[in-house]
């Protein structure tokens, strides 16, 4: 990590020529500017930097789309202001002369765009320091690692792509041995970033690949968790190598999941220890909540073909010990227990995951919600209630529920109602499309 001061003499030596100013759009990608450095120092730094406010309204093309109340061709697309969070300031070891900080975003008055993915995470984490706790998570992102290029893998229409290792390599020391050139520079590239790396495996289908990170507070985590899948793709770029963390990028292989561990401190303890009444409350409203913020979880039409018995990803609520079956798994004991949702998939929002279960847990802490009895056995061939298995269903979840708007705010639950709407429309558009090309091709 850096200090603004440490910035100022890296520039000076001559070392540091570039800062990379940027915040979490919808989909969880990186976006904002390169300034040169001086710049950066002598404006940016106190002043802040402007970015158009369509950046909050695009679609997964870019295209900016209607329906959202802070942007819209109607107000012209206008600016909000990114601020740098100067505790996010680190040198980006795999480019040349580069530091990257994330910023805030907030509006001309200074009020905060409440819609914006970091700021709807902080507002669950002092919604849980107000109750007494420090929320902690990790993340667990999984994704497939292939020989091709980003340039040759759009030519070929993401088709045919081969995996870095033909044969399943879970846990396998030999298989991953032949990817380690890269993954090594990953690992140590973070590690450099001031992302600490705990370990990297092999994972459950030919080509899939995990590396994993050390837990901490929810805010640092959402931060290290974008910046990690931003450099784990530029790393794999400048190798000649692409990766993806889509949820589903084949109907025959296993998905791409993003296990998230999470927790409640208070006083520097767990208060999950031994499984507390905390714990059994946070993880019944986590169960209660977790159809109606399905949205914040499962954010794509894609995320919703990862889940199908069988496929290590849950297609129930369930929850028990150690049970990879569950939607729920409960891992860790004593002053080590937390829960893993193993809902989400690669292609998940942190910020936006890691607040919708917080939401739901500190709701189940409130109303003092009782757990149900752990599942033992198969979860996928139990009669435990289901999660969505669509985002068509997602939607109506979250549009018949209270729990988002209660916790969230109207205008966070309205603009990712309105982000999931179109979703669903823009798919529903092409396979109308192509159903029409295919009734013109037979004639």
């Amino acid at each position: 990590m850096l200090t603004l001061d440490e910035l100022r003499s890296e520039v000076e030596a001559g070392t540091i020529d570039t800062v990379v100013a940027a915040f979490t759009d919808m989909q969880g990608r990186l976006m904002g500017k390169r300034e040169q450095a001086e710049y950066f120092l002598d404006e940016t730094a106190e002043q802040g930097l402007e970015g158009c406010n369509y950046l909050l309204a695009l679609d997964m093309e870019m295209d900016p789309q209607p329906g959202y109340a802070m942007a819209s061709w109607e107000q012209g697309y206008g600016d909000f202001v990114m601020t740098p969070d100067f505790a996010t300031l680190r040198r980006i070891p795999w480019l040349e002369g580069t530091a990257l900080v994330l910023c805030d975003v907030g509006w001309s008055d200074g009020k905060p765009v409440l819609a914006s993915p970091r700021q709807v995470l902080r507002a669950q984490v002092e919604r849980a320091r107000a109750a007494g706790f420090e929320p902690m998570f990790g993340s667990e992102l999984e994704f497939y690692l292939f020989g091709e290029s980003y340039a040759e893998a759009h030519a070929k229409h993401y088709r045919d792509l081969t995996p870095s290792v033909p044969y399943i390599l879970d846990y396998h020391v030999l298989a991953t041995t032949y990817d380690e050139p890269l993954i090594r520079q990953i690992r140590n590239g973070m590690q450099a970033a001031g992302v600490p790396v705990e370990s990297s495996k092999g994972e459950a289908w030919p080509g899939q690949q995990e590396i994993n990170f050390r837990y901490s507070d929810a805010v640092t985590m959402a931060d290290n968790h974008v910046i990690y899948k931003n450099g784990a793709k530029e790393i794999a770029n400048l190798n000649g190598r692409s990766i993806t963390f889509m949820a589903k990028p084949d109907h025959g292989w296993i998905g791409n999941s993003c296990h998230i561990h999470s927790s409640l401190w208070a006083d520097g303890e767990n208060a999950f220890a031994d499984e507390s009444d905390v714990f059994k409350r946070y993880v019944a409203g986590q169960i209660a909540g977790a159809r109606e913020l399905a949205v914040f979880l499962a954010p794509t039409i894609n995320s919703y073909k990862r889940y199908a018995a069988g496929s290590w990803a849950p297609t129930t609520l369930a929850w028990g010990h150690d049970n990879r079956t569950c939607g729920f798994r409960i891992v860790g004991h004593g002053k080590s227990t937390r829960v893993e949702s193993r809902i989400p998939g690669g292609d998940v929002n942190p910020y936006l995951a890691f607040a919708a279960l917080l939401a739901a847990g500190l709701d189940g802490i409130d109303r003092e919600l009782e757990l149900p009895p752990p599942l033992e056995g198969n979860a996928y061939e139990s009669d435990a209630e289901r999660f969505p298995s669509s985002l068509r269903e997602a939607i109506s979840a979250l549009e018949q529920g209270s729990l988002a708007r209660a916790a969230l705010g109207d205008e966070v639950a309205e603009h990712y109602l309105n982000y999931a709407r179109t979703e669903q429309r823009l798919f529903d558009q092409a396979v109308t499309c192509y159903e029409r090309e295919q009734l013109f091709e037979r004639g």
